[in-house]
C-alpha cells in the first residue's frame, strides 16, 4: 500500500483478511458493528432490520458482474439520491472507480477457492487532502430478504452497496448520509474541485450568451474527465414532487453526456437549425423521465431516423436515462454541482496547472493579534484577524483557481452540529514585497470575492494581474471555529505561504545592525506630463521607489507620456531620518533615461490622503523642477503592526 494511503480508524485490511482466513471465520467489524447504531444516529427513527451477508441473498454473488456501469444501482429507501448521482458519474471513469475500488479482482468472490473469502472489503476515499482506506464486513441491512438501502440492477452485484457502507462508516452512520450534495461526494471518490452554479441567479435560461459560455465550459469539464449533476430546488415545493414535466423536485441528477452535434441537410430543414447542443441525463431512480422536447417518445425523434441517431451519438441506453437541449436543461433545473479533475500531470496534451494545498484552521482567540476567527470582509474591525496566504501571479496575466474546503461535519450529526458552516474568500492585491501579515486596509485592493455559500466547497476561477496577493478563507460570521484546506492552481507556481508574523524578528543580529522602528506603505498611482522620450511623442516610464538599501520597481509602461503605476510597497525602516525617494524612468535599449523623482520624509504626522507631487531632478535641498508629476499615497506608523 502507498504510504500517503491513511487507515481509517487504524483497520489493515490486509492483516484483518490473514486473521479471518486462519482462523476459518468472516470478518465481523467492531468499528461498524451490524446493529442500529451503525444505521441511526437518532433513536426516533428505528425499524425492524436484519444484517445479511450476500451469500444468505443470491446464490453466486460478486463485488462486480461484468464491470461497472452508471446504470447499476437504485436508491433505496434512504434521502441520498445525491450519492447515487456521484456512484452514476463515478462509473463513467475506469481510471477513477478503480482508486475508489482498488484491487477489484482481489477483492471479488472466487468459487474455485471458497476458503480465501472473509467477508472484509476495502474502498478509499479522499478526504480533506488525504486518500483514506476504509474496511468493511459484508453485512447489509435488509427487511424481508432485500437490501433497503443502495442496490445493483443485477441482483448478484454488491460493490454499490458495500461502497455506500464504507461511506456511511465514515460518516457515522447511514443516516448521517440521508441529504447531502453529489459534488461532495464526488470530491471524495477523486479529489477533484468542485463548483456550485445556481442557474437561477446566473440567469442562464434567459441570456444566451451566458448559456453557450457555460456549455462550452460544462462540455471542457466533461471532456476532461470532470462530473456534473444537477437539480431543482424546492422552496414552497414538497421534495420528491414531480413537475409537469416529469421532473422530480430537490432530487440529484447525473449528467452522463454534453453534446454539440452539427446536423445533416435534412435535419436543418426539419429543426430550423445547423447545430443542436444537447445534455443526457439520468435519475438514480432508475425511472420517472422528463417529457419535453427530445424526451423519449417526442415528436423530434419522430423526425431522426436511427442511423442518424446513432451517428449523432444521441442514444439512451437504459431506462431513467434521458436527452434534453441544454436551453431546456438551463430553464428547468435550478442548481448544479461541477467537479474539475484539474491536471496537474507534466505529461499531458491538456493545460498542465501548478497546485499547492494548504491546511488551515479558523480558530477564536480575546488577544487580536492571536485570533484567527474574524469573519467576512463587512466585519471591518475583525476581518483581518483571519489566516492569511500570500502567493504571486509572475505573468502579465494569469487565470487562478481557487478551491476553499471546510472539513467534512457529517460525523457531527448525531451531536446536532452537523451543518456546513457557512464560508467563503478574499483575494487582496497588496504590495509587491510583503512578508507580514496584513493590519489595516490601506492602499490594497480588492482583487476577487469568492461566493460565500454554506456548502463544504467554495470556488472561484479568475483572471489575476501581476503582482502580490493575500488570500483571506473566512466563515462567513466571526467566531465559528472550524479546520479548512486551501488548493491554489496558478499556470506558474505562486509559492503560497501562510503569513504568520506580524512584524520583522527580532534576532542577536538585531542588536549589531538594529531592528526597524518604522513601517511605511506607498502607493505610486499614476503619472502625469512626463518629458517625452521618442519622435511619437511618447516615452516607456517605470518607478523605482527607494529607500534605505532596498528598492522595488514597477513594470514598465510602453508609449506613455502619462502611465498608471498603481504599485505599492512597503519598508520597515531603521534610519527614519533617512527619506522615501520615488524616481520615474523611461526604459530604453542602451540606457535608461531618468525623468524627475520625489523625495518623501514619510513620518506619522504627514497627511495620509492621496497626493500629487512636482517631479524634480537629483540633487539635494529644493532640487529644480521638472516636467512631470506624480501621484502617490504614503501612510507611515511607528506601530510595526498597525499597517
Amino acid at each position: 500500500m502507498s504510504s500517503s494511503v491513511q487507515l481509517f480508524r487504524n483497520q489493515k485490511y490486509h492483516e484483518l483478511k490473514g486473521q479471518c482466513i486462519q482462523q476459518g471465520w468472516l470478518f465481523e467489524d467492531p468499528e461498524f458493528p451490524a446493529s442500529d447504531e451503525s444505521l441511526y444516529y437518532d433513536s426516533t427513527t428505528k425499524g425492524k432490520v436484519e444484517w445479511k451477508r450476500p451469500k444468505d441473498l443470491c446464490e453466486e454473488p460478486h463485488l462486480l458482474v461484468d464491470g461497472i456501469s452508471s446504470h447499476d444501482f437504485h436508491q433505496g429507501k434512504l434521502g441520498n439520491c445525491w450519492f447515487v448521482a456521484a456512484c452514476s458519474c463515478l462509473a463513467l471513469r475506469k481510471s477513477l472507480w478503480q482508486q475508489v475500488i482498488p484491487d477489484s479482482n482481489e477483492q471479488e468472490w472466487d468459487s474455485k477457492s471458497p476458503g480465501n473469502y472473509a467477508g472484509i472489503f476495502r474502498f478509499r476515499f479522499w478526504r480533506f487532502g488525504e486518500w483514506t482506506e476504509v474496511v468493511v464486513d459484508d453485512l447489509l441491512p435488509t427487511q424481508n430478504g432485500e437490501l433497503i438501502y443502495c442496490r445493483s440492477n443485477v441482483r448478484n452485484e454488491f460493490w454499490s452497496a458495500l461502497l455506500e457502507k464504507a461511506y456511511a462508516k465514515l460518516a457515522g452512520s447511514y443516516q448521517a448520509l440521508d441529504g447531502g450534495c453529489a459534488a461532495e461526494a464526488l470530491v471524495d471518490f477523486t479529489g477533484a474541485v468542485a463548483e456550485s452554479i445556481n442557474l437561477a441567479e446566473g440567469k442562464y435560461g434567459e441570456v444566451i450568451s451566458e448559456q453557450m459560455k457555460l456549455f462550452e465550459d460544462l462540455m471542457k469539464v466533461h471532456k476532461r474527465g470532470g462530473f456534473i449533476s444537477c437539480s431543482i430546488s424546492s422552496p414552497g415545493r414538497p421534495s420528491e414532487a414531480e413537475t409537469e414535466m416529469g421532473l422530480i423536485v430537490g432530487h440529484a441528477y447525473s449528467v452522463t453526456a454534453i453534446q454539440k452535434l452539427r446536423l445533416g441537410e435534412r435535419l436543418i430543414f426539419s429543426f430550423k437549425a445547423e447545430k443542436l447542443f444537447m445534455v443526457r441525463l439520468r435519475n438514480p431512480w432508475g425511472k420517472k423521465e422528463w417529457h419535453g422536447a427530445w424526451s423519449d417518445s417526442s415528436e423530434e425523434w419522430k423526425k431522426v431516423s436511427d442511423s442518424e441517431r446513432k451517428n449523432l451519438g444521441l442514444t439512451v441506453e437504459n431506462d431513467g436515462e434521458f436527452w434534453m437541449t441544454f436551453e431546456d436543461w438551463c430553464k428547468h433545473f435550478t442548481d448544479v454541482d461541477i467537479c474539475r479533475t484539474v491536471n496537474t500531470s507534466y505529461f499531458s496534451i491538456h493545460k498542465t496547472w501548478e497546485k499547492k494545498m494548504m491546511y488551515g484552521a479558523w480558530a477564536k482567540h480575546s488577544e487580536p493579534l492571536l485570533n484567527r476567527s474574524g469573519g467576512c470582509f463587512d466585519n471591518k474591525e475583525t476581518f483581518l484577524q483571519n489566516p492569511q496566504y500570500i502567493f504571486d501571479v509572475k505573468k502579465a496575466e494569469d487565470e487562478v483557481l481557487v478551491s476553499l474546503q471546510q472539513e467534512d461535519r457529517c460525523k457531527y450529526k448525531k451531536e446536532g452540529k452537523g451543518d456546513n458552516i457557512t464560508i467563503g474568500f478574499e483575494i487582496l492585491k497588496v504590495e509587491d514585497n510583503r512578508r507580514y501579515r496584513l493590519h489595516k486596509l490601506t492602499v490594497q485592493e480588492r482583487a476577487a470575492t469568492s461566493p460565500y455559500s454554506n456548502t463544504r466547497s467554495v470556488f472561484l476561477r479568475r483572471s489575476l494581474q501581476r503582482g502580490r496577493y493575500v488570500l483571506v478563507p473566512t466563515t462567513y460570521i466571526p467566531g465559528i471555529p472550524a479546520k479548512f484546506i486551501l488548493r491554489l492552481y496558478t499556470d506558474v507556481p505562486s509559492k503560497l505561504r501562510e503569513l504568520k508574523a506580524d512584524r520583522p524578528k527580532m534576532t542577536c543580529w538585531n542588536l549589531l545592525c538594529g531592528y526597524p522602528r518604522r513601517v511605511t506603505q506607498i502607493k505610486v498611482l499614476y503619472a502625469e506630463g512626463l518629458q517625452k522620450q521618442d519622435r511619437a511623442g511618447g516615452a516607456d516610464p517605470y518607478v523605482l521607489i527607494k529607500c534605505e538599501k532596498q528598492s522595488r520597481r514597477s513594470p514598465v509602461q510602453h508609449g506613455t507620456t502619462s502611465p498608471v503605476f498603481n504599485t505599492q510597497v512597503i519598508f520597515y525602516r531603521k534610519d527614519i531620518d533617512s527619506p522615501v525617494t520615488i524616481q520615474v524612468w523611461s526604459s530604453s535599449l542602451l540606457s535608461d533615461q531618468f525623468l524627475g523623482q520625489a523625495v518623501l520624509a514619510a513620518s506619522p504626522a504627514d497627511p495620509r490622503e492621496q497626493q500629487t507631487l512636482r517631479l524634480r531632478s537629483r540633487g539635494g535641498g529644493e532640487a529644480a523642477e521638472v516636467p512631470g508629476r506624480i501621484t502617490v499615497k504614503v501612510l507611515s506608523s511607528d506601530d510595526l503592526a498597525e499597517l
